[in-house]
């Protein structure tokens, strides 16, 4: 704990005028945390995104009448299976990982493709996932729930798409590497891990809130809004 604080804090306590201070700052590279350029950049995308993600959550929790029915009208078994197809996808970037670490160069390229696959297969079963709630009658002015519902995932799979993009420039590169050329590309793959684990979270939340605990979660806020 004292080795975190001195870290975050132990700049305020600095002599900058005195010699030996001024010897110090000279040699420093000017990083506060050691993180590369790719996931400072991820960084930033969390929090603009969770803010976002996090006002349509409160809008949703907030926004639904008294008088609406909140059970599911439609619960089919894809949503599991989507999200059971994000989980695959964070453990194939744990074994990118540990592939890395253990110089096994060529089974990245393999993962990097697994990881792709997967997420296409996510977004066309959310797609599919539409449909089905379409043409059981259920659109984006039946109610706040599917509303909402239609709003985030949509927002989700955006997201998802900006990170395939990413992916696609990363996976292009490192096809055409061989051995220990592929090491260079560590910190753009250590920063598409993070963003998806960031999107498997996110998901998480949503999954919970909306889908396995709806009513009970509503029900909590409408007692607090009591």
């Amino acid at each position: 704990m004292s080795k975190l604080f001195k870290k975050l804090f132990g700049a305020l306590f600095d002599k900058p005028w005195e010699k030996e201070q001024i010897a110090i700052d000279n040699y420093h590279q000017g990083k506060t945390f050691n993180i590369s350029v790719q996931t400072s950049a991820v960084i930033v995308i969390f929090g603009v995104s969770t803010v976002l993600f996090t006002l349509i959550v409160t809008g949703y929790l907030y926004s639904i009448p008294l008088g609406q029915d909140t059970r599911y009208l439609l619960k089919p078994n894809l949503l599991w299976l989507n999200t059971l197809v994000l989980l695959y996808v964070a453990y194939f970037f744990n074994k990118i990982t540990n592939n890395l670490k253990k110089n096994n160069l060529e089974r990245v390229k393999n993962n990097l493709l697994i990881v792709g696959f997967l997420s296409y297969a996510f977004l066309f079963g959310q797609i599919f996932f539409w449909f089905k709630l379409m043409k059981s009658g259920n659109y984006v002015s039946t109610n706040n729930y599917f509303s909402s519902f239609y709003i985030f995932t949509a927002l989700h799979g955006l997201h998802l798409l900006g990170g395939l993009f990413f992916w696609g420039k990363v996976f292009s590169k490192v096809n055409k590497l061989k051995g220990e050329e592929i090491i260079k590309e560590q910190k753009s793959i250590d920063a598409l891990s993070l963003y998806w684990t960031f999107l498997l979270i996110v998901w998480f939340v949503f999954f919970l809130i909306m889908y396995v605990f709806n009513d009970t979660v509503i029900a909590w806020c409408r007692a607090l809004l009591g």
